[in-house]
């Protein structure tokens, strides 16, 4: 590998880790706007996650290429071997690992936050249409009872 491929490769690898970095700080921030119920911070919030994501593939794929340029077939197994005179390049890289695996456990995280979040909604939405079809009367006690069982309004 020339000093210039070593250079590049190593930059790359920096990037993704800078990159990486701020996915996970994003990831975080998602997670408290969805626990606090922000919704309109959360949409703000989209536009940054889906130009990181997209920022984090393109580096992906000039590591790939450079990879394949270079004749390497196993990307795990080139980027140790790259890695073996490259010291810093190599706790950047098992930071990327690190990195990547904890932004897919905070992604998961907060897919299940939204799911509970929509259930919840759905839930009073699935209440509030009842209401509206139905609205709930009660007894001379206050007690709650089926509607459309007591007598109408006016009629003796």
């Amino acid at each position: 590998m020339s000093p210039a491929e070593r250079l590049q490769f190593a930059r790359l690898i920096e990037m993704e880790a800078t990159q990486l970095r701020a996915f996970v700080d994003l990831l975080q921030r998602e997670e408290a706007l969805l626990l606090a119920g922000d919704t309109d911070a959360l949409l703000s919030l989209t536009q940054e996650k889906t130009s990181l994501y997209h920022t984090q593939q393109r580096l992906h794929e000039a590591r790939v290429q450079l990879l394949k340029r270079l004749g390497q077939d196993d990307p795990a197994q080139a980027i140790h071997a790259l890695c073996q005179d490259l010291p810093d390049t190599r706790r950047q890289w098992d930071e990327v690992l690190r990195l990547a695996a904890e932004a897919r456990e905070r992604n998961t995280l907060n897919g299940r936050l939204i799911v509970e979040r929509l259930q919840h909604n759905q839930g009073a939405l699935d209440i509030l249409l009842k209401a509206a079809n139905r609205p709930q009367l009660y007894d001379a006690d206050g007690n709650p009872r089926a509607s459309g069982s007591g007598r109408l309004l006016g009629s003796a």
